[in-house]
């Protein structure tokens, strides 16, 4: 079993301060689209395939793997990225919380398994490392805030 969890400041000193709000509407945008939001060519493909007034299903190619999704949005607070096909089975969340002093925060948190691989084996080792290093989900979460404050300076959110 792989569980990764990563946590950024929302409005870091130097930062162009965003809202709950604007930090929502981004990773609204994210969810259904998330080529502007992840690093550059990390996700080369994302559809939205179904949508019902609980969930959507979006079909994407993210680091080279097809995938399907069912995602939920619970307003406000937190997207959830259900694996339905795909390498890893689980769920990826992205939530937006406060610290203790009130301070926005972007929290991701996953607990996912890798299909037809050893629990606990090399593959899932490995892929728990990727998801821990600097590249990994925080790498995502500090490029979707990015892609969020452009779209607040472009007018767009």
């Amino acid at each position: 079993m792989i569980y990764s969890t990563a946590t950024v400041p929302v409005n870091p000193a130097g930062e162009t301060r965003l809202t709950r709000d604007q930090v929502w509407a981004g990773l609204e945008l994210k969810a259904r689209d998330a080529r502007e939001f992840l690093p550059p060519g990390l996700c080369t493909r994302c559809d939205v395939t179904e949508e019902t007034p609980t969930h959507f299903v979006r079909d994407a190619t993210i680091g080279g793997k097809d995938l399907r999704e069912i995602i939920t949005l619970e307003s406000g607070h937190k997207v959830t990225f259900f694996q339905a096909t795909g390498p890893r089975e689980g769920a990826i969340i992205n939530e937006i919380v406060e610290d203790e002093d009130g301070a926005l925060q972007l929290r991701f948190y996953c607990y996912l398994g890798l299909r037809d691989a050893q629990p606990g084996g090399a593959e899932e080792q490995a892929e728990q490392a990727q998801f821990d290093s600097e590249t990994g989900y925080k790498a995502a979460l500090l490029s979707t805030l990015k892609r969020t404050r452009a779209l607040v300076a472009e007018g767009r959110l």
